[in-house]
C-alpha cells in the first residue's frame, strides 16, 4: 500500500530471496509522512512458494497491524501524542510488484540473483478489500473526511478496532520470541536512541 504524495504514507510487505535452505524472510516496513526505516524480519513458517497463504492489512486510526493466516505478526499504533507521524488522510494504492534487491536482501547482499533462473513469477487470488473508495486528487482533503466518518462506524474502524484480542496479543509474543530475525527498535548500529514508537508496538508492552 502507498500513497502517491511527496511526504507519502506506505506499508510493506516484502518477501526476500533466499538460497541458503534457511526458512523464507517476510519484511514489512511502515512509512508516514515519507518516513521509514522501520523495518522488521522474520521466518515464515512455512514455504510460501508451495502454495497460496493470506497475508492482510487492517489499518484503521488507531494502529494497523500485519497479519500472515490470521496471525497478527506485526503492530504499529498511533503515537502522534508521542511525535511520530501517523497514516492519515492519504488515500493509498495497492501495488504488487518484483524487483531486483540483491545489494541488501539476502544475507546482506551476500547471495545475488541468479538471473538465469528467470522468468521470475508471482501470484495471488481471492484478493479482497473493505475500505472506503477515495475519489478526490491533489490535497482536497473532503473525501478523505467522508472516508473517516465511515471509519468510526465500520468493524476495522470502530470503536472494539483500537485494541488487539488476546488472541492477538498471544499470537504478536510468539512471532516476537520464535521468528523475528531482525526489528529497527533494537539495531543499536542505526539508531543512538530507542525509537520513540517502539515501546509502544513490543508485544512485552501488553499485560501477560
Amino acid at each position: 500500500l502507498a500513497s502517491v504524495f511527496e511526504k507519502w504514507c506506505e506499508l510493506d510487505f516484502e518477501f526476500l530471496g533466499n538460497v541458503s535452505g534457511e526458512p523464507y524472510i517476510l519484511q514489512t516496513n511502515v512509512f508516514a509522512e515519507g518516513k521509514g526505516d522501520r523495518e522488521q524480519r522474520i521466518y515464515l513458517w512455512f514455504d510460501p512458494t508451495e502454495d497460496y497463504h493470506y497475508y492482510g492489512i487492517l489499518w484503521n486510526q488507531n494502529l494497523i497491524l500485519f497479519m500472515v493466516d490470521d496471525v497478527v505478526i506485526r503492530v504499529f499504533h498511533n503515537s502522534k501524542d508521542l511525535g511520530i507521524p501517523y497514516l492519515e488522510y492519504q488515500p493509498m494504492y495497492v501495488y504488487s510488484s518484483i524487483w531486483n534487491g540483491e545489494q541488501w536482501a539476502t544475507r546482506g547482499g551476500a547471495d545475488k540473483t541468479d538471473w538465469s533462473l528467470q522468468p521470475f513469477i508471482a501470484s495471488y487470488k481471492d484478493f479482497d478489500v473493505d475500505s472506503c473508495a477515495v475519489h478526490s486528487e491533489g490535497n482536497d482533503k473532503d473525501d478523505s473526511h467522508r472516508c473517516y466518518n465511515k471509519l468510526y462506524s465500520s468493524w476495522y474502524g470502530g470503536a472494539d478496532a483500537g485494541k488487539l484480542t488476546n488472541k492477538q496479543i498471544d499470537d504478536l509474543k510468539r512471532i516476537q520470541y520464535n521468528y523475528v530475525i531482525y526489528d529497527y527498535c533494537t539495531d543499536a548500529e542505526r539508531f543512538d536512541e530507542t525509537p520513540k514508537e517502539c515501546s509502544r508496538n513490543w508485544p512485552q508492552s501488553y499485560p501477560a
